[in-house]
C-alpha cells in the first residue's frame, strides 16, 4: 500500500519511517590524507579508526561520516555516472560563518569550486582529496521553503554582501 505524505503526515501508518538520515560513507584512496582533510579543514571530530576506516562526528551523533581506504589505484566514477552527486554539511546560520569558512578553505589550499544561493541556504563547494563534492552552507529562515517548497530548488550566484 503506498500512502501519501499528507495522509502519513495526519497520522496513516506505514511499515518504515524515516527520522533522518543517519550517516554517510566514502570510499577513497588515502585514509590519513582523508583525516587530515575531514578532520583538520572541516572541523568534523575524528571518533575511532579501525583498519582501513576512520569515523567522524559533527557533534550530535556518534557518526555522521566514515571513509573507508580502498588503496591509491582507485578511480573515480565517470561524471556522467549514478551515484552520490555531494555531500552538503550546515555550517551556520549566517553569511558571516560562510565567509569565515571561505577564508579558512582558501588559507588551506583548498579551492573553491562554486558559491550559491538556494534562497532556503547559502553554499561554497569543494572537493574532498578524492574528489567528492562537499558542499558548506548556512541555512537561511526556514520559513522561506515552509511557505514556499519550490524555493528549495532555487539556484542564483552567491552575493557576498558588504
Amino acid at each position: 500500500m503506498i500512502i501519501s505524505y499528507k495522509a502519513f503526515a495526519e497520522g496513516e501508518s506505514a511499515m518504515i519511517r524515516i527520522k533522518t538520515l543517519g550517516h554517510a560513507v566514502l570510499r577513497v584512496r588515502d585514509l590519513e590524507r582523508s583525516i587530515h582533510f575531514y578532520r583538520d579543514i572541516l572541523g568534523l571530530k575524528e571518533v575511532v579508526r579501525s583498519g582501513r576506516m576512520a569515523f567522524f562526528s559533527a557533534g550530535e551523533n556518534h557518526h555522521d561520516l566514515a571513509v573507508m581506504a580502498i588503496g591509491p589505484g582507485a578511480v573515480n566514477p565517470p561524471a556522467n555516472s549514478v551515484g552520490l552527486y555531494h555531500l552538503a554539511f550546515k555550517i551556520g546560520d549566517s553569511l558571516e560563518e560562510l565567509r569565515a569558512a571561505k577564508q579558512w578553505l582558501e588559507g588551506n589550499g583548498v579551492a573553491i569550486l562554486g558559491e550559491s544561493d538556494h534562497t532556503v541556504s547559502q553554499s561554497l563547494y569543494v572537493e574532498d582529496p578524492d574528489g567528492n563534492e562537499i558542499e558548506l552552507y548556512v541555512d537561511a529562515n526556514p520559513e522561506v521553503w515552509r511557505d514556499n517548497p519550490k524555493a528549495i530548488s532555487a539556484l542564483k550566484p552567491l552575493v557576498w554582501e558588504s
